[in-house]
């Protein structure tokens, strides 16, 4: 029925694709038909397991195929064809960035958090922050009035120090504090977008991100990204299509893949933006965990198309809520205007506490033993999953997460489902994609996976997934 040639210049998954394409087509396929397990179909084929799984999960995105949990692929049914009698209708994926949003704090009661976006208490700089709030309450410092509409200015300029040690050059006058990333990034994206506007992201990428700019009536487009950085000829066809405003996007250490942009790939991405009139915005979320110093986009372009966006959520704590954003200064003031019209300023108390985190003498010896604790999760959990059978996207031993699959389990969301009701928090895939579709990706959060309880859940659910294929 389908005839494969390793040979070819064409790569199998697009064979694959391509050839069960065109027998959908023909109708040698027909609508509701199961196609073979992915283990049925890589032995029949001779080639590799997640060679099928990349095949028919392109299938899935593309509308000729869908998943069933425990069941398989199947054809998918055109819409004015009706099912066969007593086929019921798969239900919609509930896992979107706007369930995310709704849901992911009333999750952190459960036992087991191996899906989460934060790092435990103890592995934060909570004891910083303890003994900054006890300098801050004996110094007699103000507590009643607003802060300033910039933010507090010895954060700003201790900011803008380690903005040097980045190779970006910006004073702290084009430093702007921000409750967080997540303020600073809804800030830029009412500045520079109104509804219908193009806006391009990671694909996958942050679900909130996505849900903020929808929310704001943006065709959101994502830009697809491979374990070495982005799919640039896919970045210029978009770029060509749509003429997007923005394209956020996160180089370093990105959530969920944890893949790392190559230096060359981001002088690419400035030439592209120069020549299509693009603003970026880099979120560089992750920089004080990476083990290495990387270029960044704003160190390459100095802040002439790039917004550069930092925060200390992962580092001191996500409670304090202090983040800050970073631009040129006539689109600073406009960013600072917006920031006082929809909340006036931010927190200087919360500002207060992490300056003195930030300026005691322990916080380097933190980030040295942070990075160090990361790394050294990230050795044990790779063993684990690649033990297990997983594949994982990309491994930089650095930063919070393992973008990770496997071939027996298709489904995150189901899987993710499954794993509720045993007290334990995934991360599923589809959640971080554009346009989401079942997948068998899942983030795995390596500060919270180490833990032999999660293993064997995954190893119960491989082995159940086994048996029902071989049924």
């Amino acid at each position: 029925m389908l005839t494969l040639q390793p040979d070819a210049p064409a790569p199998l998954v697009s064979q694959i694709v391509d050839g069960l394409r065109r027998l959908i087509a023909e109708q040698t396929l027909r609508p509701g038909a199961k196609l073979p397990s992915i283990r049925a179909f890589a032995a029949a084929h001779a080639v590799s397991v997640f060679t099928v799984v990349e095949a028919y999960d392109r299938l899935v995105a593309q509308g000729w195929l869908v998943s069933r949990a425990n069941a398989g692929f199947f054809v998918k049914r055109r819409a004015d064809e009706p099912a066969p009698a007593g086929e019921a209708p798969r239900a919609d994926l509930r896992f979107d960035a706007r369930w995310y949003l709704q849901h992911i704090f009333e999750n952190r009661h459960l036992a087991l958090k191996p899906g989460c976006g934060w790092l435990p208490g103890d592995w934060l700089f909570e004891d910083g922050v303890r003994r900054s709030l006890r300098h801050l309450a004996s110094d007699g410092a103000e507590l009643g009035g607003y802060g300033l509409p910039h933010g507090h200015m010895a954060l700003r300029l201790l900011i803008a120090e380690a903005l040097a040690e980045q190779q970006i050059a910006a004073g702290a006058e084009q430093v702007l504090l921000t409750q967080g990333s997540s303020q600073a990034l809804d800030l830029v994206a009412r500045q520079l977008l109104k509804a219908g506007d193009a806006v391009l992201v990671d694909d996958p990428g942050y679900p909130n991100l996505m849900f903020m700019l929808r929310f704001l009536g943006a065709r959101v487009i994502g830009v697809p990204r491979t374990p070495g950085g982005y799919d640039l000829a896919a970045l210029e066809a978009l770029l060509v299509e749509h003429r997007p405003k923005a394209f956020f996007t996160q180089p370093r250490l990105q959530s969920p893949t944890n893949s790392v942009t190559p230096v060359a790939q981001l002088f690419r991405v400035l030439q592209l933006a120069g020549q299509h009139d693009l603003t970026l915005v880099e979120n560089d979320l992750y920089v004080d965990l990476d083990t290495e110093h990387r270029p960044s986009l704003a160190s390459l372009d100095q802040l002439q198309r790039v917004i550069y966006i930092g925060s200390y959520s992962k580092t001191i704590s996500p409670n304090i809520r202090v983040g800050y954003l970073v631009a040129r200064p006539d689109l600073l003031d406009d960013l600072a205007q917006l920031k006082m019209l929809s909340g006036l300023t931010s927190s200087d108390l919360t500002e207060r506490l992490a300056f003195g985190a930030l300026s005691e003498g322990r916080w380097r010896k933190h980030l040295k033993s942070l990075r160090e604790r990361l790394a050294q999760a990230h050795d044990a959990v790779a063993r684990r999953l690649t033990g297990s059978g997983f594949e994982l996207y990309s491994e930089p031993k650095a930063g919070m997460y393992l973008w990770a699959r496997h071939p027996d389990l298709t489904d995150s969301a189901e899987l993710s489902q499954q794993a509720v009701a045993a007290g334990m928090m995934l991360g599923p895939g589809h959640l971080f994609l554009v346009e989401p579709r079942p997948t068998g990706w899942l983030r795995f959060n390596v500060a919270f996976s180490d833990d032999e309880r999660v293993h064997r859940f995954l190893d119960e659910q491989i082995r159940l997934q086994a048996q029902r294929a071989a049924a």
